[in-house]
């Protein structure tokens, strides 16, 4: 599989040099533009050509990304792949995986599954994974195949134009309709995981919405502004309902094995064709389950 972008020079870019064009045109980050600049991956009308020069309106310009590969083992772990083109591959990461290996998980990974996948596909591509969720949350999780799709989407997130649900079933009664928690996050020790809302913390903002109130617990959609790490699990547990489940943050339940929080919808924009996409992930069914319980109480 090669990642190839091609564009037809007009009137308006005749004297921008190629450099210049392909950062208006396709969005290519400084980063990748170097890459690009140090071999042959940029063509006019089938000619390698240097990243100074001009082309002329009706030219054909052609883009081949350098190619790349991860290193991780592959393993015949299961991922559940909601949608995939050259570009991207969108999962709905099931809970007790950890994204990447670490020191701690050195193996058996989203990644190893990952890799299993595309070798199994005959496909080469670096795994760069744009969103990061928790070893037990659950939901959508965004993989770029190739440098620009993490650029571009990595912008996205960093201006906020990207939409982050989530759904929740927290501890108690949520009087509110509708809110927003607007508290700073930070780490109060220095190698631990853990974090806390604390005045030094980094701006943090979640809104909230109730779906539905049950005796002593409510299920609730979230809405990041920000992605700290554990926002939505931190803000709850701030405003006095912690996620069902949470055992790091004070509220281990018997009714599931993990915290009760899913990825279930982050909308963005396409990489390289720019359409507003949004993925949806169905929720897994131990959350199912413990609504059910829920209900019936």
């Amino acid at each position: 599989m090669e990642n190839r972008f091609k564009y037809i020079v007009k009137e308006e870019d005749k004297e921008l040099r190629i450099k210049e064009l392909l950062k208006r045109r396709f969005g290519f980050s400084s980063r990748l533009l170097t890459k690009l600049k140090k071999g042959e991956h940029v063509f006019l009308n089938g000619e390698s050509i240097k990243m100074y020069e001009k082309g002329r309106p009706g030219d054909e310009i052609t883009v081949t990304l350098p190619k790349e590969i991860s290193d991780f083992e592959p393993q015949p772990i299961p991922i559940d792949i909601i949608y995939e083109d050259r570009d991207l591959l969108i999962l709905n990461k099931q809970p007790g995986y950890v994204v990447h290996p670490t020191k701690g998980h050195p193996d058996n990974t989203i990644a190893n599954g990952v890799m299993k996948h595309m070798l199994d596909r005959g496909e080469s591509y670096k795994i760069r994974f744009i969103n990061r969720l928790d070893r037990d949350t659950s939901g959508v999780l965004l993989i770029g195949k190739n440098s620009h799709s993490q650029d571009y989407l990595t912008k996205q997130f960093q201006e906020g134009t990207v939409v982050r649900k989530y759904i929740a079933v927290v501890k108690g009664i949520v009087k509110n309709n509708s809110g927003t928690i607007d508290e700073p996050i930070g780490r109060p020790i220095e190698g631990d995981i853990k974090r806390t809302v604390m005045p030094d913390g980094a701006p943090s903002v979640t809104h909230y919405r109730v779906i539905e109130r049950f005796i002593e617990h409510t299920l609730v959609e979230l809405k990041l502004e920000t992605g700290r790490t554990h926002q939505i699990r931190v803000h709850m547990t701030h405003i006095g309902h912690p996620i069902v489940g949470d055992d790091l943050y004070g509220y281990a339940e018997d009714l599931i094995e993990r915290q009760a929080l899913h990825a279930s919808e982050v909308i963005f924009d396409h990489p390289v064709t720019r359409q507003r996409m949004s993925i949806s992930a169905d929720l897994p069914q131990d959350i199912k389950v413990l609504i059910q319980e829920l209900k019936s109480k």
